[in-house]
């Protein structure tokens, strides 16, 4: 039945979303770069990778600069245009013919590149991979803001590492082991919701029995990161 969703929804997303699809390429091809699409190999369901679909935001060949694969607050290698497109998250909309085509759900685990997959441990990355990856799921929604919690750090790619990769495998294997057509559409509303109002608190009234996040998750932020009281 996901998969009838996700084939119904993704379809009207794409026709409601054309005019400001259109208008958003023509604003890439014409500025920046003049890069419209980005394609990224991820991994996907039982390990098959696939090429997943974003609006360029970043330089060429932006992977092996700076913080490498992850992103940074005030990145200098995201384009103009892009800080718009990450903040609003319009970047992601060309996901809606990955999960058309079936590489994604809008709803599961994240994507991950290779490199950032090998860091879970074995037992992690079978329940992860066991379902199709999500534009949009519970470690999103929890790291929706990522850029803060390595702002300011000396090492933030040893932070994502030794941290934020632990506690995003267990949302995920949260979710794997809690989905149900419930929560998919609870988690498509969370995301909607949190897109309009960034500040708003409502996943954790949604979702209340997820694993506690660590401490260090926030040491450097006023707001807690996701599942804690």
């Amino acid at each position: 039945m996901q998969r009838v969703f996700d084939i119904l929804l993704s379809g009207i997303a794409i026709l409601c979303f054309l005019p400001i699809l259109l208008a958003l390429m023509l604003v890439l091809r014409f500025s920046g770069e003049s890069e419209v699409f980005y394609r990224q190999i991820r991994v996907g369901r039982n390990g098959r990778l696939f090429g997943l679909l974003k609006f360029a935001t970043m330089l060429k060949n932006s992977s092996n600069m700076g913080a490498g694969e992850i992103t940074l607050r005030n990145d200098p290698r995201i384009l103009p245009v892009g800080h718009f497109l990450r903040k609003t998250k319009l970047n992601e909309l060309p996901q809606l013919l990955n999960v058309f085509v079936g590489d994604m759900s809008l709803v599961g685990p994240r994507p991950m590149v290779p490199n950032t997959f090998a860091n879970y441990p074995a037992d992690t990355k079978d329940i992860i991979g066991s379902v199709r990856p999500g534009l949009s799921g519970i470690g999103s929604i929890a790291f929706r803001d990522e850029e803060r919690y390595l702002d300011r750090l000396v090492d933030p790619q040893a932070f994502y590492r030794s941290e934020i990769i632990p506690y995003k495998a267990e949302l995920e294997c949260w979710f794997v082991n809690n989905q149900s057509l419930l929560l998919y559409f609870q988690v498509i509303f969370v995301t909607a919701w949190v897109v309009l109002f960034p500040k708003s608190q409502i996943a954790n009234m949604i979702f209340k029995d997820l694993p506690r996040a660590p401490e260090s998750c926030y040491l450097n932020n006023a707001r807690k990161p996701f599942g804690n009281p």
